[in-house]
């Protein structure tokens, strides 16, 4: 019989894979695919078009049916590049009550515990189904969700709860905010500042659309939120740039100006009304941009998109992982996950994983031994309810 590897096990096998999102999560998913092939289970795979060198995995255990409990999680993690660790990041090192590595806790602690228990769930007599979902991209905008999502619905049955194991201390997230961002690129016409205005200047061109911003946050700031807004902080939408850059020398009129506008919207607020706000500026300053010289212009890309979990009456996912956790309190937060994209393609969505969110993307990131070993519990405590219920 194969060897069942245990979490810890596991969790160092992944996490020995560099799989930051610029680079492949191949050699990742080829040893996920090859261990559960080790135990009977048909896993599937679906490889990104554009993006040969990565790929999402997903598998089913169980009665072949719909209504399966999916476990979610990304195989990708930030990169390393200039953060002082004390420790090979990828390499786990226990140490002080924590678990050191990169992925650690964001995410690849909830992936080494949805894996072992589709395992041990492949070797229980589980009455309702339980499905792994492996995406990649989730930290470049959660853009490896959505197709995998749409391959799942076409070769398995499909789940009705599902789990995303995003860092939440093993509380039960029921909301989170909605995000997109655009890159900006203003394109203005040199020449010398001294006749500034025979020429455009992408850097003063981009103010306006940043002052806008500033505008808006100020208002969304001053109006009364919403019931389902309330609970979030901040409790509004906002609109965000953190990085900037352009220009040739002080005496130019700078000729080109890059930034990203990042936007995280609140339940029950349009992603689109707030995309089409943001390009109606656009084409504004556009407009006066050419006034001057007609080869000026703006080009913006929209980088991401990531739609709100709102939260549900009597959801599924959260009254099962409630059941599990024992956590009746009210939880939301302001960062984006790939929840919402699964309740848009019609699931019932919760967020509930080991670690804290404050350790994600951080050199020396860690999970401490004692929440690897509640999100362990937890596993345990489902297979067993999947080896009970039905439904």
């Amino acid at each position: 019989m194969a060897q069942r590897l245990t979490p810890l096990e596991i969790m160092t096998k992944l996490i020995s894979f560099p799989t930051v999102s610029r680079d492949t999560n191949l050699p990742l998913v080829d040893w996920v695919e090859g261990y559960l092939e080790d135990h009977g289970i048909v896993s599937h795979r679906w490889p990104d078009p554009e993006q040969p060198h990565k790929a999402a995995l997903f598998a089913h255990v169980g009665p072949d049916q719909e209504g399966a409990v999916v476990l979610s999680g990304h195989t990708d993690v930030v990169p390393v590049d200039g953060q002082p660790w004390d420790t090979d990041p990828f390499v786990v090192t226990e140490r002080d009550g924590k678990f050191f590595g990169r992925g650690t806790c964001d995410m690849k602690g909830f992936d080494a515990l949805a894996i072992w228990a589709l395992v041990e769930a492949q070797y229980a007599d589980i009455k309702r189904p339980v499905q792994l979902a492996l995406s990649f991209d989730e930290e470049v905008g959660c853009t490896g969700a959505p197709p995998m999502i749409k391959a799942m619905q076409k070769v398995l049955p499909k789940g009705s709860a599902v789990i995303v194991g995003e860092p939440s201390m093993m509380q039960a997230v029921t909301g989170h905010k909605g995000g997109f961002g655009f890159s900006t690129h203003v394109v203005g016409f040199e020449v010398h500042s001294s006749i500034m205005h025979t020429g455009v200047n992408a850097i003063m061109s981009a103010a306006p659309l940043i002052d806008w911003a500033n505008a808006r946050n100020a208002e969304n700031m001053a109006a009364l939120p919403s019931d389902l807004a309330s609970v979030f902080d901040p409790p509004w939408t906002t609109c965000h740039v953190g990085m900037i850059n352009g220009g040739t020398a002080h005496n130019i009129t700078a000729k080109d100006c890059r930034f990203m506008m990042d936007f995280r919207v609140v339940p029950g607020e349009q992603i689109s009304r707030w995309r089409d706000a943001y390009l109606d500026q656009v084409r504004a300053v556009e407009a006066k941009m050419q006034a001057v010289h007609p080869e000026a212009r703006i080009d913006v890309t929209e980088t991401f998109g990531v739609p709100a979990l709102t939260p549900e009456t009597d959801g599924e996912a959260e009254t099962l992982v409630r059941a599990l956790t024992g956590d009746n309190a009210s939880h939301v937060v302001s960062y984006g996950t790939e929840a919402g994209q699964f309740q848009e393609a019609g699931y019932s969505a919760v967020i509930c994983g080991p670690g804290d969110i404050a350790q994600a993307h951080q050199p020396n990131e860690f999970i401490d031994v004692k929440q690897f070993d509640q999100g362990h519990q937890f596993m345990e405590r489902l297979v067993q309810r999947l080896s009970q219920d039905a439904r």
